[in-house]
């Protein structure tokens, strides 16, 4: 389990948000669970694969952890601790950071993008959910660099 502080909002103390691996027995009910009231829940997978893929040259598929978000977010990343490089051509910039971050910035564009297509008030929730949590992780600079 990751944690992460929040920042502090009108109480006095901090806040934490914690993502969790989803149990293997439960990946296969992890998108429907989560998105299945999101028109075409079902394209948003291969979506945030193609987003990796083309931010980042040295991704050619893999195994992917799913993770559950304390605030109701869910999003999904690369097994495995090595550093990825990406690039992002339409805004010119690039960062180093952990597979978990790849894979936020790869949801974050994907959930952007669905939210637009759809104009689904749940899939821009699932936005902000991913990115409340990205905005204090260790690679988040590097996160918002990609995705702004």
């Amino acid at each position: 389990m990751n944690t992460y502080s929040t920042a502090p909002t009108a109480l006095p103390l901090e806040s934490t948000l914690t993502a969790t691996v989803v149990a293997d027995h439960q990946r296969p009910r992890f998108w429907q669970q989560h998105f299945g009231n999101i028109p075409q829940w079902f394209l948003l997978e291969t979506r945030v694969f193609n987003w990796l893929d083309r931010l980042c040259a040295d991704y050619h598929g893999g195994q992917w952890d799913f993770y559950t978000l304390s605030n109701g977010g869910a999003f999904m990343a690369p097994e495995g601790d090595e550093r990825w490089s990406l690039f992002n051509s339409m805004n010119g910039n690039g960062a180093e950071m952990s597979a978990e971050a790849a894979g936020m910035t790869a949801c974050l564009m994907a959930y952007s993008h669905h939210a637009c297509r759809t104009e689904s008030e749940a899939m821009t929730e699932h936005f902000y959910r991913l990115r409340e949590f990205a905005l204090h992780h260790p690679d988040s600079r590097a996160i918002f660099a990609l995705i702004d």
